[in-house]
């Protein structure tokens, strides 16, 4: 598992004394042993959100350093674990480059000899605006014009995106390298939809219940549920194919 990162993003000073300098192909196989679901995309996303600066060589390819790949996977898991912005995020890394004691925000804390959470306002999820996703994701109006009149990405309210849109996107750019075509997503989406409002009706009455501290235990079933509803949907699929992904 990748550790914590004791210093900076690291700009390659690193690897460049051991000769570790790795492409964002590897970059990628050794961050999916934790975090199986990042993209290609998701990295150049948190690059063009100055979370990493990776070097570039003179035909203009990213090259990164260990210390990149373990600040990589300090950024991940502070969204997966911790459901912060990339904002938080960056200021919290850039409080431990200049060595000051940072502790991560927490979303609750124990009064009065509690054991519990105290419901407080939580974090915010990432959110990008529309050209922040197209230049993430390196496509343009039309396409994502397509990809919402099909369900698969979605604005919010008020018209921006939440960061997993670039998840999701990435991942619809390199199924239509392979000939599949945003049409022939739809099923994905209406399968995807079902096993949300499962996993919905399961965590329902915790969301419901007037104790703060088992309406924050829903989340967690969520996460929980969410988890093994994907690998459930990944095994079923090798098993239909006949193949093994590792």
């Amino acid at each position: 598992m990748l550790q914590t990162p004791s210093g900076g993003a690291g700009h390659g000073t690193a690897a460049a004394d051991t000769g570790l300098m790795m492409s964002i192909g590897t970059v990628l196989n050794v961050l999916r042993d934790e975090f199986p679901e990042v993209t290609i995309s998701k990295i150049r996303f948190l690059e063009s959100e100055g979370l990493i600066e990776p070097q570039r060589t003179p035909s203009g390819y990213r090259k990164f350093s260990p210390a990149d790949v373990e600040r990589l996977g300090h950024v991940l898991r502070m969204q997966r674990d911790h459901y912060l912005p990339l904002k938080v995020i960056r200021e919290h890394l850039d409080a431990m480059e200049r060595g000051e004691a940072a502790p991560l925000p927490t979303v609750g804390r124990q009064r009065d000899g509690e054991v519990g959470l105290e419901p407080v306002e939580a974090p915010a999820a990432a959110r990008i605006g529309r050209a922040e996703l197209l230049a993430a994701v390196g496509i343009g109006e039309q396409e994502l014009d397509e990809w919402e009149s099909y369900g698969l990405i979605a604005p919010l309210p008020d018209g921006v995106y939440d960061a997993e849109a670039v998840t999701v996107a990435g991942l619809v750019l390199e199924l239509g390298r392979f000939g599949i075509e945003p049409r022939h997503l739809r099923a994905m989406k209406a399968a995807a939809d079902r096993e949300a409002g499962l996993v919905d009706q399961v965590v329902a009455p915790l969301k419901r219940h007037r104790n703060p501290q088992t309406r924050a235990h829903a989340e967690a079933r969520t996460k929980e549920l969410a988890g093994l509803t994907v690998k459930l949907h990944a095994a079923l699929v090798q098993t239909a194919l006949g193949v093994r992904l590792s």
